[in-house]
């Protein structure tokens, strides 16, 4: 039999990234750093370099200024060659877009453009042991005394909390509503953190993050106080769509591996994929990823024109993770024994990619922020 695969997603950057990706060994990476989690420092410097950090980044901030479309496209080639770590990276600026948005240009200068450079690493801070998907659950509080915020509370499963060198810290004001957001260096004094082991993509050392009477000054504020979540809901649905494309470009990778495998190993006297119960789970899976993907890109087109997709995102995010790991799972199952050993990369992207349906939103409230687009509270009604 003969394989003929359908082509990658168009993107001009494919070739520079295919370049870089075999440079710096990204797939060898990706595997070495489940085995031994650590950040890798050198990767995101050299991703900065060759400005694959912060691709929607406006270039007088150091980034290429894509568009989101393209955007997406330039992380499914990263996350089809190096996992989700180095497409994650990539998309690291985007999660903390609310500093160029919002913050001083003093912060701009000193976190963000340096972030986009890929010289340091500026984490996120919103997850707390009593709230999750519930921000107006969160506990944490900034006491104002003087020209500083002093910090007491904690921050769970915090992506990088043993390695950023600063992250954005969402508390609340006294009784002030909303929630207000500073960027905290994390080697302040009162700054204490600890690591948990996880499942999957084991690089990002997520952690506790307690803050003990942590001075802050209030020039390390992002905006104004009580906005922090009107800010961060335009990053949130960006980031939701674009990392549809990044599962989409992890479980491709397996998709074309078994796909292969398919027609190389001889059962029964043929070719694998010669079997129906092979072969048309796979050509479905094919189907339902190109769907998806292409239902993400719509979705980053109308963000752009200006649209209000928030709906549209979350269903994006959703699709794509649940595609993604009934891929990879079909990978780990026609290849037999093999696909469950660690030998092979599938078990692996499956661990990482089942992180898509819990964080930026798991996939309950997701359903939910699509709902209420369709069946509008009261209140909401025009």
């Amino acid at each position: 039999m003969t394989v003929e695969l359908p082509a990658l997603p168009s993107e001009p950057l494919a070739g520079e990234i295919a370049e870089v990706a075999r440079r710096l060994r990204l797939a060898e990476r990706y595997r070495e750093l489940d085995r031994m989690p650590e950040f890798p420092r050198g990767e995101f410097r050299a991703l900065g370099e060759a400005r694959l950090l912060g691709l929607h980044v406006a270039p007088t901030l150091g980034g290429r200024g894509l568009p989101l479309p393209r955007v997406a496209a330039a992380l499914f080639h990263l996350a089809y060659r190096g996992g989700t770590a180095f497409a994650k990276l990539s998309l690291q600026p985007e999660f903390s877009s609310i500093i160029a948005e919002h913050g001083s240009p003093e912060l701009v200068d000193r976190y963000f453009r340096p972030l986009v450079r890929g010289e340091i690493l500026v984490a996120n801070q919103l997850t707390e042991p009593g709230a999750g998907a519930d921000a107006g659950a969160i506990a944490l509080r900034l006491e104002r005394s003087g020209e500083e915020y002093v910090l007491h509370g904690t921050k769970s499963e915090a992506a990088f909390a043993q390695d950023a060198d600063a992250a954005i810290v969402y508390g609340r004001v006294g009784d002030r509503p909303g929630l207000t957001a500073l960027v905290v260096p994390q080697d302040l004094p009162g700054v204490r953190r600890t690591v948990i082991p996880d499942l999957g993509e084991r690089w990002m050392r997520r952690g506790t993050v307690t803050y003990e009477a942590t001075r802050v000054p209030v020039s390390m504020r992002i905006g104004e106080e009580g906005r922090a979540f009107d800010y961060v809901r335009p990053e949130l649905t960006r980031e939701r769509a674009l990392l549809a494309a990044i599962y989409l470009g992890v479980a491709r990778a397996s998709w074309e591996e078994t796909t292969r495998y398919a027609d190389e190993r001889s059962v029964f006297g043929g070719p694998l994929a010669r079997n129906e119960a092979v072969s048309f789970p796979l050509v479905e899976d094919w189907a339902r990823a190109e769907a998806a993907y292409l239902y993400a890109l719509r979705t980053l087109e109308r963000f752009e024109a200006g649209e209000r997709v928030e709906a549209e995102a979350a269903l994006a995010k959703w699709m794509s993770t649940e595609i993604a790991l009934r891929t990879i799972d079909h990978a780990i199952q026609f290849h037999g024994g093999r696909g469950y050993s660690e030998t092979l990369a599938h078990g692996q992207r499956w661990r990482d990619v089942r992180s898509g349906p819990i964080a930026h939103g798991p996939s309950e409230v997701l359903h939910l922020v699509a709902a209420r687009r369709i069946w509008k509270a009261p209140r909401e009604r025009a």
